[in-house]
């Protein structure tokens, strides 16, 4: 073929040659040349396209591709061929082409745009999950004989007694620390015996409640999520609906009333097993006996703390199985969305038992209940 691009190799130097490319150096005719140029070894001094007689954006990317890998310049080149050559460079530096980056003044807006749109579907989702609860509610109220006892029984015992020796144990160490701790500050005043109140109030109104709603939330808000969004993967939910049965009755309901009221159960049990470890450190360390102990709960511990806990705890079990079941429900794509969805719902239902709580804190003192 005459019209096919060639080369060959001239002497420069001692250890180096001159390429020498000729004919047209077009998309038509580039290809046997571009072969041969990909073996060609050893040092380059120039690439002269003198004998050039037609090039097109294909060949020059040969060419410029060819004097990057030897590190040599390009000579001989027309006008029209320079300018070729050095878009062809420009491109190669940068990548593809794409418009420029805005400055930051002008990003900020669209980023936040983005978030704020984002953050009103997720209000859309969530408000729209609240109320396929209510009319979940609604119709088994209509329609009592649906009721899911069975799974109701089932999520209790999963929530609560299956969960006794770990909130126990957990809430025994913390009476222990409690005590321990507060023991220690409390003695630089000579106000030891002060750790029996210490110890009642801040069990029975935070920490034995708190402690238990975090627990529950990754315990029992993440196996929500876990389950339901497995579920939803393998289209058991979609088979639900086809046979007329509501995944919101059978699956959400059962879950969050077995958390509601189990965790109101649970809040109280580990306040009283962190005031039964508060009361070993007690007998063992601060020469308080162990039944004087629990008596002075009785008498410096007053009866509103006990009812502070007992309001917090529903509303913080509602909260968990809130954020399991609905981050369950969103579950979308593929199993990486299952794990996704699960630590979304174990942090959400966290951080919102936490703010709960702060605002719980501010409420009764309000009230006189401080």
């Amino acid at each position: 073929m005459q019209d096919a691009a060639q080369y060959s190799l001239e002497k420069a130097g001692a250890n180096t040659d001159r390429l020498v490319l000729s004919g047209h150096m077009t998309l038509a005719h580039i290809g046997p040349l571009e072969h041969s140029l990909s073996r060609l070894e050893g040092p380059l001094d120039s690439i002269d396209l003198a004998g050039v007689d037609d090039i097109d954006t294909v060949g020059a990317w040969v060419v410029c591709r060819l004097a990057r890998e030897h590190n040599c310049d390009i000579t001989g080149a027309s006008e029209a061929a320079q300018r070729l050559l050095s878009a062809v460079r420009d491109i190669d530096a940068t990548g593809p082409m794409r418009p420029p980056r805005p400055p930051f003044w002008e990003r900020v807006p669209t980023a936040v745009g983005d978030k704020v749109f984002a953050a009103r579907s997720g209000v859309y989702g969530v408000v729209g999950f609240f109320g396929q609860i209510l009319l979940g509610i609604a119709s088994l109220a209509r329609h009592p004989s649906r009721f899911p006892v069975k799974a109701l029984v089932h999520q209790m015992e999963l929530v609560g007694v299956s969960a006794l020796p770990i909130i126990g144990l957990m809430s025994f160490l913390i009476g222990i620390v409690i005590a321990q701790q507060g023991s220690v500050q409390l003695e630089q005043f000579g106000a030891e015996a002060l750790t029996v109140n210490l110890v009642g109030r801040i069990t029975l109104r935070e920490l034995g409640v708190l402690m238990t709603a975090i627990m529950v939330a990754g315990r029992s808000g993440s196996a929500f999520a876990a389950q339901i969004g497995t579920m939803k993967l393998t289209e058991e939910i979609d088979a639900m609906r086809t046979i007329g049965v509501s995944p919101v009755e059978v699956l959400v309901i059962p879950r969050i009333l077995a958390a509601t009221f189990m965790m109101l159960l649970l809040g109280f049990y580990a306040s009283v097993v962190a005031i039964i470890g508060g009361a070993v450190v007690g007998d063992m360390t601060l020469g308080i006996p162990f039944l004087t102990f629990l008596i002075r709960i009785q008498e410096v511990v007053p009866i509103h703390d006990l009812w502070v806990g007992l309001i917090k705890a529903p509303v913080f079990g509602l909260i968990v199985a809130l954020a399991g079941c609905y981050h369950g429900m969103q579950v979308r794509g593929d199993s990486e969305a299952v794990g996704r969805r699960t630590t979304m719902a174990v942090v959400s239902a966290i951080f919102a038992v936490i703010v709960l709580d702060a605002f719980f804190a501010v409420f009764f003192t309000e009230i006189g209940w401080g």
